[in-house]
């Protein structure tokens, strides 16, 4: 499968926002409409769809979102679509969309991460639209750490890019937007490091892809899931697998990472990437033992603590892209190319 990338991201493009999965409440709308003003003071249009209702798990019903989505995707004018964030059950949209229809338009940004890889993964395996797994619009005014890019700079830029990781983090919690709907300044008080489990260092290249293992391992036995089948249709390069938590029980966690392992998830990974998470501990086993139970058999470098997903901050990484990652020497580095 060739990856397509969408046009870079100019002023004067509009970006879509629409609630794929759930809806704004109305105490969180000032920090949504800081954020739709952070991005027109950069000089795009901002197009707020109508699926932003909080008043159920989704914000519309899903015959409703998909053609406010579907929409959005079928424009010209829209080079970026972001929700404000994930949610619960942004399954239940891809029955709704035309694949059909995708496959024949050229490929539009789109940008999200935890429930929002219910559409990212499949874009990207289904389709073969490259697309950007980093912060939802209700995080996009947040100033990223020194060697981290925003997710406009990813879509702005014909790469190659890289990326480093800064070292701070913050874990267990999130600054606090509902009192501050104008916090710009991400706060990371504590020190974090990726981890090559069995020591030593990492170069590896390969295509990325995966997303939050909550939402990508329901997906491994559907047709919207199937990363085996795109992986083999990748003759020059592997892939590397990028997985992180959102919120599960380390058995839970256990239980789905065997599956995508049983799945053949990883059966052409250069490596595999873990995101740091702010999921609980059990007494009778961790986090980080429920991922070495399941994944630190495999013949290919282990990495955890990775900058992404559902703690601070989060490096922005392109789905589908052609992607270097060199751990060692006290620093961790990503190198992407759209090619």
């Amino acid at each position: 499968m060739v990856i397509r990338y969408p046009a870079p991201l100019r002023p004067g493009d509009t970006i879509g926002v629409t609630a794929t999965s759930s809806g704004v409440a109305d105490a969180l709308r000032p920090r949504l409409d800081h954020n739709v003003r952070w991005l027109r003071e950069r000089g795009y249009a901002v197009r707020v769809g109508e699926c932003l209702r909080d008043d159920t798990v989704v914000s519309a019903p899903k015959a409703q979102r998909a053609a406010e989505l579907m929409g959005m995707l079928r424009d010209p004018e829209v080079r970026a679509v972001v929700p404000p964030w994930g949610g619960e059950l942004g399954i239940d949209l891809l029955d709704q969309l035309d694949w059909e229809e995708l496959a024949t338009l050229d490929p539009t940004w789109f940008v999200g991460f935890s429930d929002g890889c219910s559409v990212l993964l499949p874009l990207t395996t289904r389709l073969g639209w490259a697309a950007i797994h980093g912060t939802n619009l209700m995080d996009t005014a947040f100033r990223q750490p020194e060697g981290l890019l925003h997710w406009t700079d990813l879509a702005s830029s014909a790469g190659p890019f890289t990326q480093t990781s800064p070292g701070r983090v913050r874990v267990g919690s999130w600054d606090d937007y509902e009192a501050d709907p104008g916090v710009e300044e991400l706060t990371l008080p504590d020190a974090g490091a990726w981890e090559v489990v069995g020591g030593g260092g990492v170069d590896v290249v390969g295509r990325l892809v995966g997303g939050c293992v909550e939402i990508v391992s329901v997906l491994a036995a559907t047709p919207f899931g199937d990363v085996p089948a795109w992986a083999r249709s990748e003759s020059a390069e592997g892939t590397i697998v990028m997985l992180e938590v959102a919120e599960s029980d380390p058995f839970t966690v256990g239980r789905a990472l065997h599956s995508l392992r049983l799945a053949g998830w990883f059966d052409e990974a250069e490596a595999v990437l873990v995101g740091r998470t702010p999921a609980p501990d059990d007494t009778r086993m961790t986090q980080r033992e429920a991922v070495l139970d399941a994944l630190g058999g495999l013949d290919v470098p282990l990495v955890l603590g990775v900058d992404i997903g559902h703690t601070q901050p989060s490096m922005p990484l392109v789905t589908g892209a052609v992607t270097h990652v060199v751990v060692g020497g006290g620093s961790a580095r990503v190198t992407q190319e759209l090619v």
